[in-house]
C-alpha cells in the first residue's frame, strides 16, 4: 500500500501559536516533515501504563482511570499479549467489586486479532494495520518488546502537524497496587 498523495499535512517542532496563525517575532521557520514520511516511532506514545495478565479488571479500570487513558496494553514482562480499551472492559462488566477482582484481564484477550507495529513502519501502513484490525490503537513492538502505543489521536496529531519530537526512550509502568473491595 503507498502512502495517499491527497494528504499534505506537514509536523514542525512543537510551539505556542498565536490564535491568527503567525509565527511569533524573532523564531525561525520550523523543520517541515511530510506525514508521509513519518514513522511509529515518532508518532507513538513513548511513557505506557499496562497491565499484567492476571491482574483484576478492576484493577485494570483504576489503572486507566487514574492515569486518564482509553487503552491499556496488557503485557507479561515487555512482551505485549494485547490492548484493552476501556469500552471494552466496561462491556464485560457484568457483576460487582468483589467478582471483578477475582477475574484476571488476560481473561478477556481470548480470540481477537492482536495487531503490532514496528518502530521503522511509516505511519500509512499504521493507520492500515489499525483500520484492517478495526481498532483505535496498535503496540509498536521492536525485539520482541513493546516500547509505545499509537492511539488514533497520534495519527490525527501527526496529520494535523502536531508531532512532538522525542530522542527519550521510552518508559512501561505496570500495576504498582493492588486493589482488593472493602465490603461493608
Amino acid at each position: 500500500m503507498t502512502a495517499p498523495t491527497a494528504i499534505r499535512a506537514t509536523t514542525t517542532a512543537p510551539r505556542a501559536v498565536p490564535r491568527d496563525g503567525a509565527r511569533p517575532a524573532g523564531e525561525p521557520a520550523a523543520q517541515a516533515r511530510p506525514v508521509a514520511e513519518l514513522t511509529a516511532e515518532q508518532v507513538m506514545s513513548r511513557v505506557l501504563v499496562a497491565v499484567e495478565p492476571g491482574e483484576s479488571p478492576l484493577m485494570a479500570w483504576e489503572l486507566m482511570r487514574r492515569a486518564g487513558v482509553r487503552h491499556l496494553p496488557v503485557v507479561e514482562g515487555r512482551h505485549v499479549l494485547g490492548v484493552l480499551t476501556r469500552e471494552e472492559l466496561a462491556a464485560t462488566w457484568s457483576c460487582g467489586p468483589q467478582e471483578q477482582s477475582g477475574r484476571q484481564v488476560g481473561s478477556l484477550l481470548t480470540g481477537r486479532r492482536r495487531p503490532r507495529v514496528e518502530p521503522g513502519d511509516p505511519l500509512h501502513r499504521v493507520a492500515a494495520v489499525m483500520l484492517d484490525a478495526a481498532c483505535d490503537a496498535v503496540p509498536v513492538v521492536h525485539a520482541g518488546g513493546i516500547v509505545g502505543l499509537i492511539t488514533a489521536g497520534d495519527v490525527l496529531a501527526a496529520v494535523a502537524g502536531r508531532v512532538k519530537p522525542s530522542g527519550e526512550p521510552g518508559e512501561l509502568v505496570t500495576g504498582m497496587f493492588h486493589l482488593e473491595p472493602i465490603l461493608p
